[in-house]
């Protein structure tokens, strides 16, 4: 308060100080001085109003020409209705409301953002700025980076841990490996990013397993440029997305895992650990992608009799033909190719198998048997979704080719195979902002969370109910067998980063007609209750 008077007082004393004792020396007869004089009166009746204001903020009264003279102060008590000075008070968390954007579950893989986007994201997060470098934790991953964001490092994190086993499988003889309860790591994974302005390097090592855990290996490991509106080039191992639910990512799917002919598929010519050369490119209503793909990732180092590296290709297109605010239409295609593929001590071999979509470590029964002096395999198809406000139907069907060549047993015989396999799932939001499209990825991906869960105010998180049937035929001629399962989960998400999955499954699989197999010799049918524990940021 005494801060305002001094001001005042101060103020005054200088506008005399300026304009009077100049004027003093000059005759009084003057013309211009007489209007000086004039402006200076009005300066100064300006300066005592100022003045007058502030002592009356101050309860006092008007401050006199004398600025040294005391005058007395009085200490108002604020009201109980006023609002209290509190010291030390912790900072607010934020847990809600969130807008529809805000509130989508923490998805850690995702494209590479641009530079732009990078510095809008990091803008909007608190953060800590020490020496030019800013720390701060955008979307929940712990960033270092420039005041200006052309260099930064983030840490990111994906998590999966499973549990259950399987019941009633039968026939007991010869069924496989499925256990009555146990665990696995299914992702844990160590998100590094690197970036200069438009240029972010991804390496990212997998500590988890589909079958068993307890061996590392690799994610991805690729650069990536970012300067071109809504594109994303891309080189070096990566995973190449053809399918709708695999553009989804493994941190947002419906169940633990996708249906057996999307795994197949999309092994072709992609899948993780892939070496790729291409990029995607989205508006708001489309969205479409290219690579061309080489080997995996540890190919060689499984078999080192290797001398001719597979080839291939991935391509995508999808697109909204019509889109509302409660109902949104989805329509796309996929295509996949291997030119050739690794060519070993073996020669040129192809086995499409997999197992019940429930990565306990359990036995593969679905199996297309080995082919031998494989020149190419293919597959494409169409992918469909409709959501109608909280409701999510979605569907994709895939044909696989394998083209024979010739071999030295049979040089004029070119055969060829033909394997087919769909699914539909239907997916409900209980609690939550319901699954939505995102134009980014070309998918539709994770509920979105309010509030977080704090049951003390009625907040409960996100709630989802999903139903799945798929079928996987690899039988052709005297060779393969089929897969059906029916698949029911409730995914529940308190907060943006944590999951929590229970899946129940029914499967069937046709008998294996090899005469040379050892297991599933009659077929084999059972159930299966698996749970998952998630983080992601």
């Amino acid at each position: 308060m005494r801060l305002f008077s001094r001001s005042s007082v101060l103020l005054g004393s200088a506008a005399s100080a300026l304009f009077f004792s100049p004027v003093s020396a000059q005759a009084s007869s003057d013309p211009e001085m007489v209007a000086l004089r004039r402006e200076m009166q009005s300066m100064r009746s300006e300066i005592h109003r100022l003045q007058s204001r502030v002592a009356k903020y101050e309860q006092t009264s008007p401050v006199s020409e004398t600025p040294h003279k005391h005058v007395p102060r009085h200490l108002r008590v604020a009201g109980a209705d006023e609002p209290q000075p509190v010291f030390n008070e912790p900072a607010p968390v934020h847990t809600g409301p969130r807008t529809l954007a805000e509130s989508r579950v923490a998805v850690p893989e995702g494209p590479a953002m641009s530079w732009k986007d990078f510095k809008a994201a990091s803008s909007k997060e608190e953060s800590v700025h020490v020496g030019g470098i800013q720390i701060g934790f955008p979307n929940g991953r712990p960033t270092i980076a420039s005041d200006d964001k052309a260099y930064a490092f983030s840490i990111g994190l994906l998590a999966q841990e499973d549990f259950g086993g399987f019941m009633g499988v039968s026939p007991s003889r010869a069924g496989g490996n499925f256990n009555n309860f146990t665990q696995n790591a299914r992702r844990l994974r160590l998100y590094f990013s690197w970036r200069y302005k438009d240029w972010v390097v991804n390496v990212t090592p997998d500590f988890g397993s589909s079958t068993f855990d307890g061996s590392a290996s690799l994610f991805e490991a690729n650069v990536n440029y970012t300067g071109l509106r809504h594109t994303t080039l891309t080189i070096g191992y990566f995973q190449p997305r053809m399918e709708e639910e695999s553009a989804e990512r493994s941190g947002a799917f419906e169940f633990l895992e996708r249906p057996a002919i999307v795994d197949l598929v999309r092994n072709i010519a992609g899948g993780v650990g892939r070496f790729s050369v291409g990029g995607e490119h989205y508006e708001k209503r489309w969205l479409v992608a290219g690579y061309f793909t080489g080997q995996k990732y540890g190919d060689r180092s499984k078999d080192n009799t290797i001398t001719d590296s597979q080839t291939g290709a991935v391509v995508r297109a999808v697109g909204r033909p019509y889109v509302t605010k409660d109902i949104d239409v989805f329509a796309g295609v996929g295509a996949t190719a291997a030119f050739k593929v690794n060519n070993g001590s073996k020669g040129r071999r192809y086995t499409a198998s997999d197992n019940t979509n429930i990565p306990l470590g359990e036995t593969s029964l679905l199996t297309s048997g080995v082919l031998s002096n494989v020149s190419q395999i293919w597959a494409a198809g169409p992918q469909l979704a409709l959501r109608w406000k909280r409701f999510l139907l979605k569907s994709e069907y895939y044909h696989i080719g394998v083209q024979q060549g010739a071999s030295v047993e049979a040089p004029s015989v070119l055969r060829s195979f033909g394997f087919d396999g769909w699914y539909v799932a239907a997916n409900y939001t209980l609690l939550g902002n319901p699954r939505a499209y995102n134009e980014k990825i070309g998918a539709f991906t994770t509920p979105g969370v309010v509030y977080d869960f704090d049951p003390a105010h009625n907040h409960w998180g996100a709630l989802e109910l999903s139903g799945r049937w798929s079928v996987t035929n690899l039988r052709d001629g005297e060779t393969g067998n089929q897969q059906t399962t029916w698949e029911g989960g409730l995914n529940w998400y308190p907060n943006r980063h944590f999951r929590f999955m229970l899946d129940y499954q029914r499967f069937i699989i046709s008998r294996d007609p090899n005469t040379k197999a050892t297991v599933n010799l009659f077929g084999t049918t059972g159930n299966a209750v698996v749970g998952r524990v998630q983080a992601a940021f």
